[in-house]
């Protein structure tokens, strides 16, 4: 089967979700859009890659829908103070902020992505021939809890209702990891982002692309 080269447009629905900040300690606040870092995750997910490397050069341009609601719940979370998992000083309840109702479109174009086939091409070829696909697990975005309702592949010229872009700007308000370093934050990468008022563009500006690398 052959695919194209072009972008590759997906439209994705979360019932639920947090996208923890990544100073966040006691009280667990989320970004109000989901991170490219996520992003990725979810797309490699999608495709059932296991390597975050692999793909590394790709490029991601991501707009909201609309902006989702935002709560605030009680849950417990635990964190290994002691060496026994099931000591009670490892589990307290803290706060945690939620987003309800999340809708995007993420465009993904290959960018300098070396792997053959291409990031791109891999999900092309995973909705043509879902069967062709080795994968494991729900899928989410985030936490494991916070399972991916929908995932939609676009039409190439499909037009829509208005769009927020994220964009990158160097006095913007989001500051966002386009990856993160599980290990450490030694490794972890920002970029500062806005999202910009309601537009009907429906291809990506060029201030929208955030290229996923580890350096």
């Amino acid at each position: 089967m052959t695919v194209s080269t072009a972008p590759v447009a997906l439209q994705v629905e979360v019932p639920i979700a947090c996208f923890r900040q990544s100073r966040a300690r006691e009280y667990a606040e989320t970004y109000s859009v989901p991170p490219p870092s996520t992003v990725y995750g979810m797309l490699l997910s999608i495709v059932g890659e296991t390597n975050r490397y692999k793909h590394c050069g790709v490029r991601l341009a991501i707009a909201l829908l609309f902006q989702p609601e935002k709560s605030t719940v009680i849950r417990t979370f635990r964190r290994f103070k002691k060496k026994d998992i099931h000591d009670p000083s490892n589990a307290r309840p803290d706060y945690q902020e939620l987003l309800t109702h999340i809708q995007f479109v993420v465009w993904v174009d290959a960018g300098i992505d070396k792997a053959k086939p291409t990031l791109p091409e891999r999900l092309q070829l995973a909705f043509a021939n879902p069967i062709s696909v080795n994968r494991f697990g729900g899928l989410c975005l985030g936490e494991s809890r916070d399972l991916v309702n929908a995932v939609t592949l676009l039409p190439k010229h499909h037009q829509g209702e208005s769009l927020h872009w994220l964009v990158k700007d160097e006095d913007g308000l989001q500051t966002l990891p386009y990856w993160v370093d599980h290990v450490g934050s030694q490794g972890t990468r920002w970029q500062r982002y806005q999202l910009i008022e309601p537009s009907v563009q429906w291809q990506p500006p060029e201030l929208a692309w955030t290229v996923i690398q580890s350096d």
